[in-house]
């Protein structure tokens, strides 16, 4: 070998370990770790394209209606006892909190970010890479769920609480910004066509926004958009529309000197079983007035898993699927895993766990049920690799929810 090529083959070595060292450095990793996976995702896609969300297997069941019906409540003498909502006094025309320092998210990070812009309200001094890792610490981990982040409030500053509710509405919003009480939504957001994850993306995705105003003069409120950015307004007609996918999910934070204050708030919200009730009541109208909202149906789901109702659950949600959903969906809400695996429809669950694995690998909940569904039709081995998979993405899951399920096959 000539001296030349030894030297040529020396410096390669050089280089490779120079870059294995710089990319050591956390600043360096997180910048390029997941440009690297987003490009063999897209690489991946360009062959083997996303379709459409799969469409129900056939059953024999009677179909679902849109019909209200009767449900289990608590006793009278169990209800809260805040101020029915009619009752409430006006709130002001405009309110505009002070806003926090803006922080820009890191990938895949709109939870954690939001979440600590709104602690900084509170005088908390983190930011969010304490929250993501401790509650998402795989990067690739594209979702945190609401008791992700309300567990993290209450065990890392437990000075604070956090509550989260479904079903609310503008005047709810209004009426907690107005009592000083920043709220954090999760909304749709369109993503730039450089995060796509192959040519055939809806570009449709979920994102945690806070809000930190409202102006009924111009039918805005102000928002604190970790992806887009800080202090933006939103037009209320637009917030509704992108606020609906999630049930109208709200999140708020107070300090627990002042939880009557907060029940007062909420009225019968308070109650999470009320405010199920109530958003239930909600779904069901909606359903029966836009038969063809692909969203109406998937609430209507998503409050009947609420209630153990998963057969009726399982119905609407082939309702929603028929119609048509976004490829990300079951990136973010996982409803339909439970009502297809309780109500016996397994294969449903396999096929539809088997499509947002094909969109999110990295997803601790979807390889959680995917291996239930393994493991409900005798594939051990598989299951088992499943929920590996899963307690590897995120070992805090749920409190260890993997390896409670792991352990069914060791």
């Amino acid at each position: 070998m000539s001296k030349n090529i030894k030297r040529i083959l020396l410096g390669l070595v050089v280089l490779a370990l120079l870059a294995a060292a710089i990319y050591q450095i956390p600043y360096v990793k997180a910048a390029v770790s997941w440009r690297v996976e987003k490009f063999l995702i897209y690489s991946n896609n360009v062959i083997h394209p996303i379709g459409p969300v799969p469409t129900a297997l056939p059953v024999t069941a009677q179909p679902v209606t849109a019909t209200p019906t009767k449900i289990n409540t608590p006793a009278a003498d169990v209800l809260p006892s805040a101020t029915p909502t009619a009752t409430f006094p006006p709130v002001p025309t405009q309110v505009m909190l002070t806003p926090p320092p803006y922080q820009k998210q890191t990938a895949n990070n709109c939870g954690p970010a939001a979440l600590s812009m709104a602690l900084h309200m509170y005088g908390w001094e983190g930011d969010q890479a304490d929250i993501s890792s401790f509650i998402k610490p795989v990067s690739g981990d594209r979702n945190v769920n609401p008791e992700e982040l309300r567990y993290y409030v209450r065990t890392q500053a437990g000075w604070l609480n956090l509550e989260y509710r479904v079903g609310g509405n503008l005047e709810q919003l209004k009426r907690l910004l107005a009592a000083n009480y920043p709220v954090i939504v999760e909304s749709v957001t369109s993503l730039d066509p450089n995060d796509a994850l192959g040519p055939t993306d809806d570009l449709w995705a979920a994102h945690y926004l806070l809000i930190t105003g409202y102006d009924d003069g111009t039918q805005t409120f102000t928002v604190q958009d970790t992806y887009h950015g800080a202090n933006l307004t939103i037009p209320y007609s637009q917030l509704e529309k992108e606020w609906k996918p999630f049930n109208n999910l709200y999140l708020v934070i107070y300090y627990p000197q002042y939880e009557e204050e907060m029940k007062s708030l909420l009225a019968s919200n308070w109650d999470p079983d009320l405010n199920r009730q109530n958003a239930l009541t909600a779904a069901q109208a909606d359903s029966a007035a836009n038969p063809d909202d692909a969203f109406a149906w998937f609430n209507l789901g998503s409050d009947l898993v609420y209630f153990d109702r998963y057969e009726e659950a399982a119905l609407a949600y082939d309702k929603a699927r028929a119609i048509g959903l976004p490829l990300r969906m079951f990136r973010y809400q996982f409803g339909p895993f439970l009502a297809y695996f309780h109500s016996g429809r397994n294969d449903d669950l396999l096929v539809l766990t088997d499509y947002a694995r094909s969109v999110t690998d990295k997803s601790e909940e979807t390889w959680l049920w995917y291996g239930y569904g393994l493991y409900r039709k005798g594939d051990f081995d598989g299951a088992l690799k499943a929920w590996q998979k899963a307690d590897s993405i995120n070992p805090n899951f749920y409190e260890d929810q993997a390896r409670k399920a792991i352990s069914l096959v060791q």
